[in-house]
């Protein structure tokens, strides 16, 4: 199995972006976090398909876009067009989830499936299948630096047992509050793709990366 950390952008420095995330590359690390946030499935606007495209320009990294907005369907093909290599999509956002997640797939990109804290695991059986990776979220999604919530512990290691009773490789990201503290932990329990924020980009970049890194190496 295979491990990564995947720097998210919405805790860069937005009038230094290019240079933060061209330290994250020069420290190590292979994929990058986009958040595309709608205002409406959750509170807050982020970033949108101008930002993906200019990071696109500036870097080689695998860009892990995660949307979370309503309905995504009819931004899929402007994010695959501007650069994503995957996307990934919430459970709770997709009236019609199977069809979305073969959408990504008809156009060439990597599909992932994400759920909050509250979702169940059990909604993803059936559609396991059709995604490369299962996301799942540690905090209430919409704003960074929110702490880790403990019972998201459990969640990975039911999504791992799923994976393996379904003879899936699946990846298993996890999003939200993880830092020196918490990655052992979520490790542990199976996720193998590890979203961070603030702990890479609040402080030295380089040095937050090649800690991380390191632990999950270990």
């Amino acid at each position: 199995m295979e491990y990564q950390l995947s720097p998210s952008i919405l805790a860069a420095d937005f009038c230094n972006l290019g240079d933060n995330i061209r330290r994250a590359e020069q420290a190590g690390a292979k994929w990058l976090h986009i958040d595309i946030m709608d205002g409406q499935f959750v509170p807050t606007i982020s970033m949108g398909t101008p930002v993906l495209a200019s990071v696109r320009k500036v870097s080689n990294l695998f860009l892990d876009v995660h949307i979370m907005a309503k309905e995504p369907d009819h931004l899929i093909e402007e994010l695959v067009e501007a650069g994503a290599d995957m996307i990934t999509v919430h459970a709770e956002a997709c009236t019609h989830l199977d069809r979305t997640l073969h959408l990504i797939r008809e156009l060439g990109c990597k599909c992932g499936v994400a759920i909050n804290p509250a979702t169940p695991v059990s909604v993803l059986e059936h559609v396991l299948g059709l995604a490369d990776m299962a996301l799942v979220m540690s905090v209430n999604p919409g704003f960074g630096g929110q702490a880790y919530i403990p019972y998201c512990t459990e969640k990975i290691r039911r999504l791992r047992a799923m994976a393996k009773e379904q003879r899936l490789e699946l990846d298993i990201q996890v999003d939200g509050g993880i830092n020196k503290t918490t990655l052992p932990e979520v490790l542990e329990a199976g996720a193998n793709i590890i979203v961070a924020g603030s702990a890479v980009f609040k402080g030295n970049i380089e040095e937050n990366i090649k800690e991380l890194k390191g632990m999950m190496e270990e």
